[in-house]
């Protein structure tokens, strides 16, 4: 676990972390129950800060996480680039361009009203489906958020694929 995000590191994980959410639409947050059960939670509304290792997401339907949560704040959010052109590229080649995902591992915060600017934000994500049957029965009660602060993070890797003798980015 990497405790160190400096600027230059908060940038990859903020490309990386858009990657996998165009890819696959959510990342997953990671709960412990009080009985030690972990569970699963898809996410599609993560936003992350641009400057600071602190973010937000909408939480509506998630009912197992805000029981947990209510137990013990820590969490992990994975965000995994599942496109499969990003895939195949580093398949053929053999070595990644950038890191497949990245594993954060976070203090969430209590369910608070969305801000105008939080509104606006999730307004934009899903303004291109906005006109869909589904966009209107699943995204027009977003208007509670949960506060993240971000304490450490864990790049996924594929060791035999890394670059050798550059950094990624």
């Amino acid at each position: 676990m990497n405790k160190n995000m400096d600027a230059q590191t908060w940038g990859q994980i903020r490309q990386v972390v858009a990657q996998a959410q165009r890819a696959s639409m959510h990342c997953s947050i990671a709960s412990v129950s009080p009985e030690g059960i972990p569970n699963i939670t898809p996410i599609g509304t993560l936003f992350l800060n641009d400057s600071s290792p602190t973010d937000f997401f909408f939480d509506t339907y998630s009912a197992t996480l805000q029981q947990h949560l209510k137990h013990n704040a820590q969490a992990c959010i994975q965000a995994v680039n599942s496109s499969r052109g990003f895939w195949l590229k580093s398949m053929m080649s053999g070595q990644f361009c950038t890191y497949p995902g990245v594993r954060l591992y976070a203090k969430i915060g209590e369910l608070r009203p969305a801000t105008a600017e939080e509104m606006h934000q999730v307004r934009r994500r899903i303004a291109p489906l906005k006109w869909t049957r589904g966009s209107k029965l699943i995204w027009s009660d977003f208007t509670q958020v949960r506060e993240v602060h971000i304490h450490a993070f864990r790049w996924v890797e594929y060791p035999s694929m890394m670059p050798k003798t550059s950094s990624l980015f």
